[in-house]
């Protein structure tokens, strides 16, 4: 499991707010922590793709973010982005209930929800003006008025746009059950989820806003859900033994890698000698540093099951962390073998195979960070290991171009274009490399201006001419 390693973040913060199950905004802090974990996404892909097939959306063009947070919340936002967090997926209670919060998720992308259109301005007009009449009481001479407008300006905004948001969830529900009964899935986990989420006392009633107390999402709402699936015809489709084996993974996993390594082992003692719960414990042995008995238990594992690329994924990142980095590379190896379409295992390759320091290695490292940025252009983690690669062959050029891909899938613009000039002054006019750093200049908003400028001030520095700051 890794850590944000593509452009979700520099997106997320990008878009005013999103509309989700608790119809929360999701802040840049959130998407800073998102989570990939090959295995989980492709699980996740798996159980979705006929849904968003079914919906009539390309799935190849909808991009599923796991956010590590505890609080339960999953969200849709601009740029077919959606986003579940940690906390929601350990609440759901069998793989329906999960695929059924995504169907939901994905119903407010296809009716092209998001509070940047009619929620943010239905909410905004009233917290305008109250923003205002707060200031004006400021000015008037009674600050504690005008400041206790000021605090709730908030409020009264949410209130208008949570008003205007009802009608979103009531058709993003309607749209994801019958997405589910298309793609021959039941949406009775999306009414059992809601019916468990109703049961949340998240706030007391003095904390409250009023508009949750009389929220049709905990009585009318759950109810026309419930009606509406119950008359389809794949209303009592159970979930497969294999996929519940799957949702059984999935929760494991997240809980050994997010949770404490003493707790992963008391919520799953060696009297569970299920896969999930080996898996487990496997993960918090190495997390707990106890390595011997974590690489045993995988070894155990791979006798079981040796063409199972996550098993090697495993071994080879318990390896590396305990700073092993030539052993991790044939685990790695295997890994890519078994699974060559996952950019993240390339990446784990590649990040063992510099970490020996080996010269003889870098080529091999370049070949597997290109092959993985051709899967996944903006993986972030795969251009500043290239970049580094790169440094390490006395490549400056191309290093710099890597550094201004991965700003450039970062979203900062500046930065990518700085780069990417430096890039273009040390590549041969004319090659693919070249032209690609230009491409990134003017895709960062650049002008000709701009570039004849920054030309200007290179040529003055180089001379020894006195450069005027910049205006």
């Amino acid at each position: 499991m890794n850590w944000l390693s593509r452009n979700a973040a520099a997106r997320l913060s990008g878009a005013v707010a999103a509309v989700g199950l608790v119809l929360t905004a999701a802040s840049p802090a959130a998407a800073q922590s998102a989570i990939r974990d090959t295995e989980i996404e492709g699980i996740i892909q798996e159980w979705t793709d006929p849904v968003l097939t079914a919906m009539g959306l390309e799935p190849s063009e909808v991009e599923i973010l796991l956010i590590n947070e505890n609080d339960l919340n999953a969200f849709a936002t601009r740029g077919r982005i959606m986003g579940v967090n940690t906390g929601l997926i350990l609440k759901t209670r069998s793989a329906n209930e999960l695929l059924g919060v995504l169907a939901h998720e994905a119903g407010h992308i296809k009716n092209r929800h998001t509070l940047r259109d009619g929620a943010q301005g239905a909410g905004m007009q009233p917290m305008l003006m109250t923003m205002a009449l707060g200031a004006l009481a400021i000015a008037a001479g009674a600050p504690d008025a005008g400041a206790v407008l000021l605090g709730n300006s908030q409020y009264f905004g949410t209130l208008s746009a949570l008003r205007y948001m009802t009608h979103q969830e009531g058709e993003a529900d309607n749209t994801g059950a019958r997405a589910l009964q298309n793609a021959g899935e039941s949406g009775r986990g999306l009414v059992t989820f809601f019916e468990n989420f109703r049961s949340q006392e998240v706030f007391s009633d003095q904390r409250r806003y009023p508009y949750f107390r009389s929220h049709p999402l905990s009585s009318a709402r759950i109810e026309n859900l419930r009606r509406f699936v119950s008359e389809q015809s794949n209303y009592n489709h159970q979930d497969s033994p294999e996929r519940i084996a799957e949702h059984a993974l999935i929760l494991a996993k997240i809980h050994a890698f997010m949770d404490a390594p003493n707790q992963t082992l008391r919520d799953y003692p060696e009297s569970d000698t299920s896969l999930p719960a080996r898996y487990a414990r496997a993960i918090a042995l190495y997390r707990d540093g106890q390595t011997d008995k974590a690489l045993a238990v995988v070894e155990v594992f791979l006798t079981e099951q040796p063409e199972n690329p996550y098993f090697w994924e495993l071994k080879g990142q318990i390896l590396f962390e305990e700073g092993r980095p030539a052993e991790a590379i044939g685990a790695h190896q295997r890994s890519v073998e078994l699974k060559p379409d996952a950019p993240l295992l390339r990446i784990n390759l590649a990040h063992a195979l510099l970490e020996t320091r080996d010269p003889a290695k870098l080529d091999e490292a370049v070949n597997q960070l290109k092959r993985a940025t051709a899967l996944e252009h903006d993986n972030t983690m795969g251009w500043r290991l290239l970049s580094q690669a790169y440094a390490s062959q006395n490549k400056e050029g191309e290093a710099r171009l890597a550094s201004a891909e991965m700003y450039f899938a970062m979203g900062a613009e500046r930065q990518a274009t700085q780069f990417a000039l430096r890039a273009r002054d040390m590549l041969a006019p004319g090659t693919a490399e070249w032209t690609r750093a230009m491409d990134i200049v003017f895709a960062s908003g650049a002008t000709q201006d701009d570039i004849d400028d920054v030309d200007r001030r290179n040529s003055r520095r180089d001379r020894g001419g006195v450069i005027p700051a910049a205006g």
